[in-house]
């Protein structure tokens, strides 16, 4: 994940970094995709062709003998867009309920908030747990200390009943910060993180929030979903449960991950097209709702910049404003399916009303095998489903 925090009118971006390890999962269920009341936007096309490509004939007769059985609905929780930088929701924690505001992160796997003990100036200024408020708070006597890229989050870990949108998760584990680096955090618009990650980056000994969500039964479909809109603080929408098909235009696409850690998937290449310009030998990309950004390799990132008129001021790269509307897509092949993403997506206007390429480069040596975080810039134009029973990703067009 890479925290975003708005400063007047410039962004600071710090790279989150976890350590992990090993774990096993199971790969169980299938998308049962479906289009009710619920979505006002106007409904899009080949969900019926979409499900029977996807589901063979003795499940669906499964599934139709099943629909006697009472059904959950999709839970859908709403989130809030600060500039196009970050999208956070609204959860609460214990009895009687506590409000926060939380980044809904594929990069990470743990939730955390700040606590009434913690003295940062983080802290401070924003909403903080007083756990023994609550009547249904557990302490489980354990320290966490979570590194990122600029900072540290250290506390304990408790547990408590947390509520997102209409799900009623109890007894779930997360930290309560005492302490919070200040740089990173303190101009920060959220409180806190919901991590919706795999449990190999989690915190030893804790079960991810979405992992408890599937254990209690709260949900039909172990999948969830993402719209992020464009420009506009409402409608932005995290959905838990399955998937409604009035977010996005013709069929998802499904891509295997390549690994049950980070929601990783193989990239094929990237294009201006017709010229390669990263990813040649192929590489792999992250999708993290956490990252503002499109980041890569230093060098390759440095190869996009050579074919756009701007010029490097230290790590950002300024666009020239009035060349925007000539800029070429930049296509990302997954599975050998392209997805364009156009300058108006990845030029990227401040307040000052300077124009930042999106592109930004990781400082490090060169691996074999080339890693790209595809974030919010490349997620408001596609739609993404994340499924835990399949271990996949689906994509399409946003509307």
């Amino acid at each position: 994940m890479t925290l975003i925090t708005v400063l007047g009118e410039h962004t600071v971006s710090s790279q989150w970094r976890r350590d992990s390890h090993s774990t096993k999962q199971t790969a169980v269920g299938y998308l049962f995709i479906v289009s009710f009341t619920q979505c006002t936007k106007t409904q899009g096309q080949g969900l019926l062709k979409n499900f029977l490509e996807e589901h063979p004939h003795d499940l669906i007769q499964n599934r139709l003998a099943e629909e006697s059985a009472p059904q959950k609905n999709i839970s859908q929780q709403p989130l809030r867009n600060h500039l196009d930088m970050v999208y956070v929701g609204n959860i609460t924690i214990g009895t009687p309920p506590q409000q926060f505001s939380v980044v809904f992160d594929t990069g990470s796997s743990d939730t955390w908030v700040p606590s009434i003990y913690c003295q940062s100036m983080a802290c401070v200024i924003h909403n903080t747990l007083d756990p023994f408020q609550s009547t249904t708070f557990k302490f489980s006597g354990k320290i966490f200390s979570l590194p990122y890229g600029a900072g540290t989050v250290t506390g304990f870990i408790g547990y408590d009943t947390i509520r997102v949108g209409d799900l009623i998760i109890k007894n779930q584990a997360f930290g309560i910060s005492l302490a919070e680096d200040d740089m990173v955090f303190e101009n920060a618009v959220f409180d806190g993180v919901l991590g919706l990650g795999y449990p190999s980056l989690a915190l030893e000994g804790t079960t991810p929030i979405f992992d408890t969500i599937m254990n209690q039964s709260l949900i039909s479909e172990p999948v969830f979903a993402f719209y992020l809109s464009t420009e506009t603080e409402a409608g932005s929408v995290v959905m838990f449960g399955g998937v409604l098909d009035c977010y996005y235009k013709g069929d998802l696409k499904w891509v295997p991950l390549s690994q049950t850690q980070y929601w990783q998937i193989p990239l094929d290449r990237i294009t201006i097209k017709p010229k390669f310009v990263a990813c040649k030998r192929r590489c792999q990309a992250i999708l993290d709702t956490g990252t503002s950004s499109l980041t890569g390799p230093r060098r390759q990132v440095y190869n996009i910049h050579k074919l756009i008129p701007g010029y490097y001021l230290q790590d950002l790269y300024v666009i020239y404003c009035n060349a925007s509307s000539t800029l070429p897509d930049i296509v990302f092949t997954i599975k050998g399916v392209d997805y364009p993403v156009p300058a108006q997506a990845y030029v990227q206007k401040t307040l000052g009303g300077i124009c930042l390429s999106a592109f930004k480069g990781i400082k490090g040596k060169p691996s074999g095998n080339p890693i790209w975080i595809l974030g919010d810039v490349f997620l408001r134009l596609y739609f993404t489903v994340f499924d835990r029973g399949q271990n996949r990703i689906g994509l399409a067009p946003a509307v």
